[in-house]
C-alpha cells in the first residue's frame, strides 16, 4: 500500500493518526529550567495542530547542560512539578500524544538566547563553566569547555537516566535523545571536537561509545512499549568530520538496540561549516540512512508545503516528517495540508464551524477526548 502523509503509523504503543510531528524547538523561556506561562500557551497552541506527535524542546538532564540559562530542564522536582502543570494543563483539552527531546548542551552550554547573538555568556556575566569530550572550544575567541573525566561521564549518563524516569513519571509518549546540532552527545561523536586519547576517542568505535551508553542506559528505565527514538546530524559539512557513512554505522548500532527512529538532521558542531541551504536539502540524509538500515526515519529541514511533505513519504525517503519553523508560521499547517491533499484530520469541537464552506470536509470528527 502506498503511505502517504495521512497514513497512520504505530511506532511502539504509540498510534499516530498522521506522519506529521512538531520538531523540538527550544523557547529560552524557562525559569531555572522549570516551564512557565510560555510554555502553557506554546505547547496548548501547538496539541490542537492536528499533528501526530509533538516532541518538546531540548530539554536538559543537568543544570549545567542547558543552551541557555532560559532553556528547559528535568533535572529536578521543581522541573519536574512545572512541567506536570503544563502537561496536565494541555491534556485537558488535547489526546495529542507529546514526547520530549532530552539533551545535554556540552560545549555549547551557557550561551544567550539566539535574539541576544547566542555567543557564551562569562562567568562574571551569570555564565558557567562548560564540559565536553576535549577541551576545544566552539570558536575561536570562546573558552574551551572542561574535559570530561570518568566520573563526569558517569554523572551525566545518570542525569539522562533520571530525566528518562521523570519524563516516565510526566506520562510522556516519547524519548528522543539528542545525538545532533553540536551539542554533547554529537561532540563525542565528531572528531572535529572529540581529540581524546582514550576508549571514548579515535576510531568511530570509540566516539560512538559514550553516546550508546546513554542510549542503553535510558532505554533500561524508559518503559519498554514506549519509543525510544535519536536526533542525529547526518554529516557536519566539514571536511574531515562526522559523515553519512560513519551516520549509518551509529544507526546500524542503535537498530540493533531497538531503537525507534533517527531523526536525521545535520551540521551544528563547528563555525567552519558550508551548508547548502535549500527546500527538503536534509531529506537525501534520511533516504540514504534508511535504505541502507531500514531503521524509521524522520526527515526535517524545510519541509515548507504539503505537496512536499508528501513527496517525501510517498516516495519512501523517511517514514515520518518533522516541521518546526513552518508551524510556528502557521500553527493549523496540518489542518491545511490534510484540506490540500483530501485527507481529514482530529480537531476539537470548538473548532470545527470554521472549515471554509470552499473547502472539502476536513475534520473527521473525532475531538480531542476533552473533559
Amino acid at each position: 500500500m502506498n503511505e502517504t502523509l495521512f497514513s497512520p503509523l504505530e511506532v511502539g504503543s504509540l498510534k499516530l493518526d498522521n506522519r506529521i510531528v512538531i520538531s523540538p524547538m527550544c523557547q529560552y523561556s524557562a525559569v531555572e529550567g522549570s516551564a512557565s506561562a510560555w510554555h502553557r500557551t506554546h505547547i496548548g497552541n501547538l496539541s490542537l495542530s492536528g499533528a501526530s506527535l509533538m516532541l518538546l524542546e531540548a530539554t536538559a538532564v543537568e543544570a549545567a547542560g542547558r543552551i541557555t540559562p532560559y532553556c528547559l530542564g528535568l533535572y529536578s522536582d521543581a522541573n519536574e512539578h512545572a512541567l506536570a502543570r503544563v502537561l496536565d494543563e494541555v491534556r485537558q483539552f488535547s489526546d495529542m500524544p507529546i514526547g520530549i527531546q532530552l539533551c545535554h548542551a556540552g560545549r555549547k552550554a551557557s550561551s544567550e538566547p539566539p535574539w541576544r547573538g547566542g555567543s557564551l555568556i562569562p562567568a562574571e556575566q551569570g555564565g558557567w563553566r562548560a564540559f565536553g569530550p576535549s577541551a576545544i572550544a566552539q570558536g575561536d575567541n570562546e573558552t574551551p569547555p572542561q574535559e570530561l573525566d570518568r566520573a563526569g561521564m558517569n554523572r551525566i549518563r545518570d542525569a539522562f537516566v533520571a530525566s528518562a524516569r521523570r519524563a516516565a513519571r510526566l506520562g510522556l509518549a516519547a524519548i528522543e535523545l539528542h545525538f545532533a546540532h553540536g551539542y554533547l552527545l554529537h561532540q563525542f561523536l565528531s572528531p572535529v571536537s572529540n581529540r581524546r586519547s582514550d576508549e571514548y576517542g579515535g576510531s568511530i568505535l570509540n566516539r560512538m561509545r559514550f553516546p550508546l551508553e546513554i542510549y542503553d542506559a535510558v532505554r533500561e528505565v524508559w518503559p519498554a512499549d514506549k519509543p525510544l527514538g535519536v536526533r542525529v546530524s547526518a554529516t557536519d559539512w566539514v571536511e574531515g568530520g562526522w559523515n553519512v557513512e560513519e551516520t549509518i554505522e551509529l544507526a546500524q548500532r542503535l537498530k540493533a538496540r531497538g531503537c525507534d527512529w533517527i531523526d536525521v538532521s545535520t551540521g551544528g558542531v563547528s563555525p567552519l561549516q558550508k551548508i547548502p541551504v535549500g527546500p527538503l536539502y536534509q531529506v537525501p540524509f534520511a533516504r540514504a540512512v534508511r535504505e541502507a538500515t531500514g531503521i524509521r526515519t524522520i526527515a526535517v529541514g524545510l519541509i515548507t508545503t504539503p505537496d512536499e511533505a508528501d513527496r517525501v513519504i510517498r516516495s519512501g525517503d523517511a517514514d515520518l516528517i518533522a516541521i518546526a519553523r513552518a508551524v510556528l508560521w502557521d500553527p493549523r499547517w496540518p489542518w491545511h495540508a490534510a484540506a490540500e491533499l483530501g485527507a481529514t484530520i482530529k480537531a476539537p469541537p470548538q473548532y470545527w464551524r470554521c472549515e471554509p464552506r470552499s473547502t472539502k470536509r476536513v475534520f473527521d470528527g473525532a475531538s480531542f477526548g476533552q473533559r
